[in-house]
């Protein structure tokens, strides 16, 4: 069987660097920090008060204010970057077989504000079990797929991914891999995350694995830099529309880029560290790379997973090294982390618009917040540090790893007929 080419014909975002895909894109160049003070709760209490939240959203300017009180703010991220990325892509939706139109969508955590809420609200009562209707479909980490789908009438394969932090690259390899052999021609995927919650900021704080640099929220996530101290939480939703190739030129859609390849792996180590020596990063990148059919020479980019942990950063970089050997000196690598935040289950989504738009402009976006290299990091690597640079991009690879040793990597290329 010949497998389709899968392309990218459509884009939506809606991050802490700003409400639309081009918002984030141009935030991202210009290396603008979307760090700040926690608004969304009282974190005062809280080691970490500090987080990259979406700003001035406002859900009633893209849905119905009745309907949006049905959906967990995770939901209402995915729908609306989902909207963005359809009307990016110019699909008319009457025009096309939606048997053959399908959405996978993510979440590494769905809808934690729910649980929290019902649970405050059940325990502040006299224990009468008086829990809302709606509690478990705003609760449920697959509803941001499903309701997506509804919106749609699309009625090809409808179902959510979670890895954790691998989630929305997941959900992208699999939508890549329906469309290639052939089960589906459109499916809307990425993935969407709202944890700043009382207890997604506590869970992560007790773990210490974010940053507290609380007095300058601007530069706390640092990756690569010998003061990082920990991650900061993001917030947010990643859109792409993938599509089958000589479906997407009959309808004379505009393309950004071509999906090369996906990998995936394991770390089989521990629950929340990644193994010592980078082997599932490792791994990961190998079977990328073995399945767009491509060699290490090819790659002018890579994404990291750089969340700006201590022990993290360094281990990836290693399992970079082994991977592409003296190569990686030629290639730009940044970590767009240090401007967005760890969006947990939507990064895989957001950081492979970073990788499409670098394919798309010929700019790499930089790795802010360097302000003393670890020492431990080779020097010669271009961590594309503070400033954004120009070079041709024609393939640029994501890699993206969650908590229970979930690894994931994409590789995008420049499309050519």
């Amino acid at each position: 069987m010949e497998l389709k080419r899968v392309v990218v014909t459509g884009l939506g975002a809606l991050t802490p660097l700003g409400l639309t895909a081009a918002e984030t894109w141009n935030n991202m160049k210009a290396g603008v920090s979307g760090a700040g003070p926690i608004t969304l709760f009282d974190a005062s209490k809280f080691k970490t008060r500090i987080a990259c939240e979406v700003k001035n959203f406002d859900a009633s300017l893209y849905l119905d204010k009745k309907e949006a009180r049905k959906l967990d703010r995770f939901t209402q991220f995915a729908l609306v970057a989902a909207a963005e990325a359809m009307k990016d892509s110019g699909i008319e939706i009457e025009k096309i077989n939606r048997r053959k139109a399908g959405v996978l969508w993510g979440s590494g955590i769905g809808g934690i504000q729910q649980i929290t809420d019902e649970l405050r609200d059940f325990y502040k009562g006299d224990g009468t079990p008086r829990f809302n209707p709606f509690f478990v479909p705003k609760m449920i980490l697959d509803i941001a797929a499903g309701q997506i789908s509804i919106k749609y009438g699309f009625h090809g394969p409808n179902y959510a991914v979670c890895s954790a932090c691998a989630t929305s690259t997941n959900t992208i390899i699999d939508a890549y891999n329906m469309i290639r052999l052939d089960k589906s021609s459109i499916i809307i995927t990425g993935g969407s995350e709202a944890p700043i919650t009382i207890p997604g900021i506590g869970g992560f704080s007790s773990a210490k694995a974010m940053s507290e640099r609380n007095d300058d929220p601007l530069t706390a996530s640092r990756p690569f830099d010998a003061d990082r101290d920990g991650f900061v939480c993001g917030e947010g939703a990643g859109a792409l529309i993938l599509e089958e190739l000589e479906h997407a030129k009959a309808r004379g859609a505009k393309i950004y880029a071509e999906v090369a390849g996906g990998g995936m792996s394991g770390d089989a180590y521990h629950i929340t560290a990644p193994h010592p020596e980078g082997i599932g990063a490792q791994y990961v990148m190998e079977n990328v790379l073995e399945d767009a059919g491509i060699t290490i020479d090819k790659i002018d980019y890579i994404n990291v997973h750089g969340t700006s942990t201590p022990m993290g950063d360094g281990i990836e970089l290693k399992a970079i090294n082994r991977v592409f050997g003296e190569k990686i000196y030629d290639i730009n690598i940044s970590s767009t982390k240090s401007m967005t935040g760890h969006l947990l289950g939507a990064a895989g989504a957001v950081e492979s618009l970073a990788c499409i738009m670098a394919i798309q402009e010929g700019i790499i976006p930089p790795t802010i917040n360097q302000f003393n290299r670890d020492p431990e990091i080779d020097s010669r690597l271009n961590l594309t540090p503070n400033s954004a640079q120009k070079r041709v991009v024609n393939y640029a690879l994501n890699n993206t790893f969650g908590f229970g040793g979930h690894n994931a990597s994409v590789i995008f290329k420049k499309y050519s007929d």
